[in-house]
């Protein structure tokens, strides 16, 4: 630190940084932050869009609409010391809303959400059409995946039980979590399936650079067919109960 002396006082007469230079620093701690894209893939009206946004808003939507297009959100979130980014992509469940957009979807993919509604055996039934989409698209199978039953809540409804889920969630390596993202006391359980993911990311060697934002983007052999399983002659539900609440439309 330069300084001189003027009538016994000592001045500092170091150059202060400009405000330029304090963007550029700040600038720079930004890029470091890690960025990982997720998709959240499903048939339509499984609640996709609501799962999405119980975790980056904390709530419920207000309203809820098909998704047209894609639906896009993101959340920061700490994971051992570290802020990592998790860019959430929510595709239209419909064909011909999504079409145009599959090539983009799937592009830079770091974690694969599969959504199906445990009051919808035919949601259920679409997963290995889903499954077989990411392969088609190139998808890394070591890259994590998760599979989620949603709308637990209604639980006079449910038509996939838990048994069966769990089976076919084990042929093909993925955690299974059932919750409802409209159910306040079950908030938790969708935090933590991102945040089970977001740890699996730390660890994990695919990272979306900062400059890519926005730009164009060992499984078991024991499959289980849904189709034909006995479950579906005769299934019975994973929980009892008197719920009247309706699943969300999103």
């Amino acid at each position: 630190m330069a300084t001189s002396e003027s009538s016994g006082n000592v001045v500092d007469t170091s150059p202060k940084p400009q405000s330029s230079e304090r963007s550029v620093t700040v600038l720079e701690k930004q890029t470091q932050r890690r960025i990982f894209k997720i998709i959240v893939i499903g048939d339509s009206n499984v609640g996709k869009t609501c799962l999405t946004y119980r975790f980056c808003c904390g709530k419920f939507p207000d309203k809820t609409e098909a998704t047209i297009g894609v639906d896009f959100r993101e959340r920061i979130v700490d994971v051992d010391g570290e802020q990592l980014k998790l860019q959430l992509w929510d595709t239209a469940g419909q064909e011909r809303f999504r079409k145009s957009m599959v090539q983009h979807y799937y592009r830079n993919v770091h974690a694969v959400v599969f959504v199906y509604d445990v009051t919808k055996m035919s949601s259920f039934e679409s997963m290995p059409g889903w499954i077989e989409e990411c392969d088609r698209h190139n998808l890394n199978k070591e890259i994590p995946r998760i599979f989620v039953g949603n709308k637990c809540d209604v639980t006079d409804k449910i038509a996939i039980n838990t048994n069966l889920a769990q089976k076919f969630a084990d042929s093909h390596n993925m955690p299974l979590f059932e919750t409802s993202a409209k159910d306040e006391s079950k908030a938790n359980h969708v935090e933590a399936i991102f945040m089970t993911l977001a740890h699996k990311l730390k660890n994990a060697k695919p990272m979306m650079p900062v400059h890519m934002y926005g730009t164009g983007y060992s499984r078991s052999n024991d499959v289980v067919n849904i189709h034909d399983s006995p479950e579906k002659r005769g299934l019975q539900r994973a929980e009892s109960g008197d719920g009247t609440r309706e699943g969300c439309s999103c």
